[in-house]
């Protein structure tokens, strides 16, 4: 792996770190206010100040980390379940199978997702499950199209008819000769889609369609700060950096991965 693929692991570990042990350590509740001390600036007792309620905001950033995080991470996690399998069955079956499934993927890629998650989000409501599943169910396309080109380039090869010769079924097959084939590919576009997902919840709660006070998350703390951006910048640089650092992280590390798995680049 390069250098910048190991940095941006070692943020992300770091990162990762601060969301579970953080809260544990600064015990202060990121919802208990304090209006007679809102708008503090840093000391010793609020290291990044307060909120205009007088709520601590290091307080809020550490708790916000695990929500902005656990949405990002679920929601790829119900990306790659969904794509998996619609590319592989496609790949696998070939047909009208594929036909089918691979003309309703390219007809959900032509479909602007944001916007779609807009929709579906003001119809079904708001709420940390509703993000994670609406996320995923629309942002599982690409993972569908790595599958599907890993499944078709492997399951032609000698080691595949071998086993079938063999009288291996096909969900084994596919299961245990074919998918783990496509695991680097599949590692790669997890990172990439782990920034999409932590991306798109901090822009739907800066809409304030998102994850909902007073459970605090990156994307709500964005949305909270536009008013006091003049007069409390910092309010907004510490969400909008931290959403920013992850998400090149994830990139950085995205890329990594795909030059160490490649084998073209091994020498």
């Amino acid at each position: 792996m390069t250098r910048l693929g190991i940095a941006a692991l070692a943020v992300l570990g770091a990162i990762a770190a601060l969301a579970i042990a953080g809260p544990l350590l600064w015990t202060i509740p990121p919802e208990a206010t304090d209006p007679a001390h809102g708008l503090a600036a840093t000391s010793v007792a609020h290291p990044l100040g307060t909120d205009e309620l007088g709520r601590d905001v290091l307080s809020r950033m550490l708790h916000g980390s695990r929500v902005t995080l656990l949405v990002g991470v679920a929601a790829m996690l119900a990306a790659l379940l969904i794509g998996v399998l619609v590319g592989s069955v496609a790949g696998f079956r070939g047909d009208w199978v594929d036909a089918v499934l691979m003309r309703f993927t390219d007809a959900m890629l032509a479909v602007p997702a944001f916007f779609f998650i807009l929709v579906v989000i003001t119809v079904l409501g708001t709420g940390v499950a509703t993000l994670v599943m609406v996320i995923g169910a629309l942002s599982w396309m690409p993972v569908a199209r790595v599958v599907y080109g890993e499944t078709l380039r492997w399951k032609e090869a000698e080691f595949v008819v071998a086993a079938q010769s063999l009288g291996v079924g096909s969900s084994r097959l596919l299961v245990r000769h074919i998918l783990p084939q496509a695991i680097p590919s599949l590692v790669v576009s997890a990172t990439l889609g782990v920034a999409f997902a932590i991306l798109t919840e901090s822009a739907l709660s800066y809409l304030g369609l998102g994850v909902q006070p007073p459970l605090p998350s990156w994307g709500n703390m964005l949305q909270r700060a536009q008013q006091y951006v003049f007069t409390a910048p910092a309010l907004a640089i510490y969400p909008g950096l931290a959403i920013t650092v992850v998400v090149l992280a994830f990139n950085f590390l995205g890329d990594g991965l795909r030059d160490a798995l490649d084998p073209r680049q091994r020498r």
